[in-house]
C-alpha cells in the first residue's frame, strides 16, 4: 500500500526533489537570462553605422555594438566611436591606427602602411577606388588611399582611419589642421565589439598591432553575457519542462500496472 500511495501522489519517492529542482533551475535561468541583457545594457550601446567608410568590416546601416570604455584603454587597431567637433557633430566610427608617439606614415615600398617603421598587415583595408559621384559632407573629401602623408601623433591623441581607405574622411583630410588629423582620447565614447544586425559577427582584434608596445586590447564580455542568456533560457525551458514531463510519463506507468491489473 505504501508503494502504491507514492505512485498515486506522483512522486515515485522523488517527485517532491524533482519540483525542488525545478524550481530552482527556473528561477537561477531567469537569474541568469536577465542578469545577462542587463550587464549588456550597462556595457554596451548599439549604434548605427551611417557610412561605407569601414567597410569590408563594417556595412552602411550595420547595427554594431559598442562597449562603454574611457580614452584611455583605447589600443592600436580598435574600431572606435568618437565625437570631434572639428570633424562632425555626429558621432563617427574609424580604426585607430597611431597612439600618442607612434609615427604613421604612407606609404612603404610595396605601398603599405608603417607604424614606427613596422608595416601593417591589413586584411581588413579596401583600398579600391569608389565608383564617381560618392556623396560626401559638405566641403570634405576622402583622401585617396596612396596619399604620401607622415604624421607623428601628439601624446594623448590618436591617429584614426576608415577601412575603406579611399571613400573615407579620417585623419588624412585634417592633416593640415592643429594636431595632424590626430583626436583626443577624451573623444572617445565606445569601441565596437560586434556586428548584431542585419549580420551577426564578432569584430577580431588585428594581430598586426600585437608586436607593438602596449599591444591589443582584449574582447570585451560581450560572448559571455551572450552564454549567461543562452544558458538562462535554457534551464527557464528544462525547469517548465519538469512538471508536464512527469505527469505524461506518470500517467504511462499507471497505464502500464492497470494493465497488468
Amino acid at each position: 500500500m505504501g508503494g502504491t500511495q507514492a505512485i498515486r501522489s506522483g512522486k515515485d519517492g522523488h517527485g517532491g526533489l524533482g519540483n525542488v529542482l525545478s524550481g530552482i533551475a527556473v528561477a537561477v535561468g531567469f537569474a541568469l537570462f536577465l542578469g545577462g541583457f542587463v550587464w549588456g545594457a550597462l556595457v554596451y550601446r548599439p549604434y548605427t553605422v551611417p557610412t561605407d567608410s569601414m567597410m569590408p568590416t563594417v556595412l552602411p546601416g550595420d547595427r554594431v555594438l559598442a562597449q562603454r570604455i574611457d580614452g584611455g584603454e583605447v589600443r592600436r587597431g580598435d574600431v572606435v566611436i568618437f565625437t570631434d567637433s572639428m570633424w562632425s557633430d555626429s558621432p563617427m566610427v574609424k580604426r585607430v591606427v597611431g597612439i600618442g608617439g607612434d609615427t604613421v606614415k604612407c606609404c612603404g615600398a610595396g605601398g603599405e602602411l608603417t607604424v614606427n617603421g613596422t608595416v601593417l598587415d591589413e586584411p581588413y583595408a579596401d583600398h579600391a577606388e569608389p565608383a564617381s559621384g560618392l556623396a560626401m559632407p559638405p566641403g570634405q573629401a576622402p583622401a585617396a588611399s596612396g596619399t604620401p602623408f607622415e604624421v607623428t601623433v601628439p601624446e594623448g591623441n590618436l591617429f584614426l582611419l576608415g577601412d575603406r581607405r579611399a571613400a573615407s574622411v579620417d585623419s588624412r583630410a585634417h592633416l593640415q589642421e592643429a594636431g595632424q588629423g590626430t583626436v583626443p582620447r577624451s573623444t572617445v565614447s565606445a569601441r565596437v565589439d560586434a556586428v548584431a544586425w542585419p549580420s551577426t559577427a564578432m569584430l577580431e582584434r588585428p594581430r598586426t598591432y600585437a608586436a607593438l608596445p602596449g599591444g591589443i586590447s582584449r574582447p570585451g564580455p560581450l560572448r559571455l553575457q551572450l552564454v549567461a542568456v543562452a544558458a538562462g533560457a535554457a534551464l527557464v525551458l528544462l525547469g517548465a519542462a519538469y512538471g508536464p514531463f512527469v505527469r505524461v510519463l506518470g500517467r504511462g506507468r499507471r497505464r502500464e500496472r492497470a494493465g497488468v491489473r
